[in-house]
């Protein structure tokens, strides 16, 4: 069995901050939510912080990037303008036994 479902591809969603930390920290909680709800959802697969802090990646299973596109538009950081995003899609041809 295999995390990723029939006809889904892998998308990395790469943000990075555009404001300041004054504008970004007060906005975390409602972005975990944000996160925890697309976990729930079984969209998401993994997410955290840039090292050194410059913004984030999160990991998310989708048929489409329009999908994810859309997603994205509900996340704090999105609708506050406090980042922008890049996503890059592509389909697995190999994985751990541990994502099977």
């Amino acid at each position: 069995m295999s995390i990723i479902p029939e006809g889904s591809n892998i998308f990395i969603i790469d943000l990075e901050y555009i404001a300041p930390f004054e504008k970004i920290d007060p906005l975390i909680e409602d972005h975990l939510k944000f996160l925890d709800k697309y976990y729930k959802l079984n969209v998401f697969i993994a997410s955290g912080a840039k090292v050194p802090r410059n913004g984030g990646v999160i990991l998310a299973v989708s048929e489409t990037k329009s999908m994810i596109a859309d997603i994205i538009k509900e996340n704090p950081f999105h609708a506050n303008n406090v980042a922008n995003y890049s996503i890059t899609e592509f389909h697995p041809s190999k994985a751990s036994d541990k994502l099977r």
